[in-house]
């Protein structure tokens, strides 16, 4: 694999970035399997729940896809966790970062605001406003938000659902969804979502 020819940023080449964006390129055919590695990680962390990590984001997928949400929808149900273990305070920002290239912008900014939306279930039990996700009130996704936290994310806590479809029928889905272009060049990226 060439290598760039500098050691400062500053003084790179024109070649040296057409370089550095083709190992990104070729990296990315790499996500899918990264993401899914990442995923199964969580198989037997339960952090005080009922189930584990990994069988929480497998029932929201299974409740989104039997729902008939797109493939768009069902991954990022399936990854809107993945981040709980290594960014526990912001880890839907985390996530809705890693989606945000490969998914629609609607997907996005559901799960990048999940975190705060499902807040309406216990925020007034630690003090807290549960109707705080009302400062998104009229965003064209504000009912999307809502209704991914209630019919695929809060309900998917369940010992006893045995309807939980499997990892494996997830993949290609996931493959499909990280295998496009990404929506933006890092050079000339849109922070709007």
């Amino acid at each position: 694999m060439p290598k760039v020819s500098f050691a400062h940023m500053e003084n790179g080449t024109a070649e040296d970035y057409r370089i550095v964006a083709d190992a990104i390129r070729d990296a990315h055919g790499l996500l899918a399997g990264q993401l899914l590695d990442l995923l199964k990680a969580t198989e037997t962390a339960e952090m005080g729940l009922n189930v584990t990590r990994l069988e929480h984001a497998l029932q929201t997928a299974t409740h989104a896809y039997r729902n008939g949400e797109d493939d768009d929808m069902v991954v990022g149900a399936l990854m809107h966790d993945i981040a709980d273990n290594i960014a526990p305070y912001n880890h839907a920002e985390v996530a809705a970062a890693i989606l945000r290239p490969y998914v629609s912008e609607r997907v996005a900014w559901v799960v990048k605001r999940h975190g705060l939306f499902q807040t309406y279930y216990y925020a007034h039990y630690r003090g807290g406003d549960r109707n705080a996700r009302d400062a998104y009130r009229g965003h064209p996704h504000y009912r999307d938000c809502i209704d991914f936290c209630a019919k695929y994310d809060q309900i998917a806590f369940d010992p006893d659902y045995a309807g939980t479809m499997p990892l494996e029928a997830f993949e290609p889905a996931v493959h499909r969804v990280f295998s496009r272009a990404p929506r933006f060049d890092l050079a000339t990226r849109d922070e709007a979502a």
